[in-house]
């Protein structure tokens, strides 16, 4: 999870207390291992190829912020793909190959605001093209992205029903492939 601030976040927060639910999955903090926003390729990068390494599927959650995701994550990416694909290619990014990949992104507009006529001219599935274009560099099988709109905004049935929603995604996907999740 890739949240900058997740003590302030409602949406983020029940997503992953939904998701710790789970059996199987492990909810990893990262801006609580990396406060700083910065990944040393070489020292976290190992530690975080390792996480990667043990999880037979991957989510990345967080929150799309000005058509983006959080620094953080791109550091991350930054720091473990490339020491991953391009430094360590044998020891980590050939047996990374073929884990898939899930999105979980929350965004704090209407759903019809991503769209052609909309405030945000493209659709937010598309505004993950880059993290799918990762994926598919990395051989890492892209999963349907799981969005929720309105971060923030959602009164408590509404966010009691996207978690529910985010567990029924999780267990689905690890039904149809059993194993574990890091998220």
């Amino acid at each position: 999870m890739f949240h900058p601030d997740i003590a302030r976040s409602k949406t983020n927060a029940a997503l992953a207390a939904a998701a710790r639910t789970v059996p199987g999955v492990e909810v990893v903090d990262m801006q609580t291992l990396y406060p700083e926003g910065r990944l040393d390729l070489f020292s976290d990068g190992a530690v975080e190829a390792e996480r990667l390494l043990s999880a037979d599927r991957i989510v990345l959650q967080f929150p799309v912020q000005w058509y983006a995701s959080p620094p953080l994550l791109k550091a991350w990416i930054d720091a473990v793909m490339t020491r991953m694909y391009y430094v360590a290619y044998e020891a980590g990014g050939s047996r990374l190959e073929g884990t898939p990949i899930m999105i979980a992104a929350t965004a704090g507009n209407v759903p019809e605001a991503y769209g052609p006529d909309g405030q945000n001219l493209l659709p937010l599935a598309d505004l993950l093209n880059p993290l799918r274009a990762m994926a598919y560099r990395c051989r890492l099988p892209w999963a349907e992205p799981f969005l929720v709109y309105r971060a923030g905004k959602l009164d408590e049935t509404e966010l009691a029903e996207a978690a529910r929603n985010y567990v029924e995604t999780l267990r689905n996907w690890i039904e149809a492939s059993p194993g574990t999740i890091a998220a």
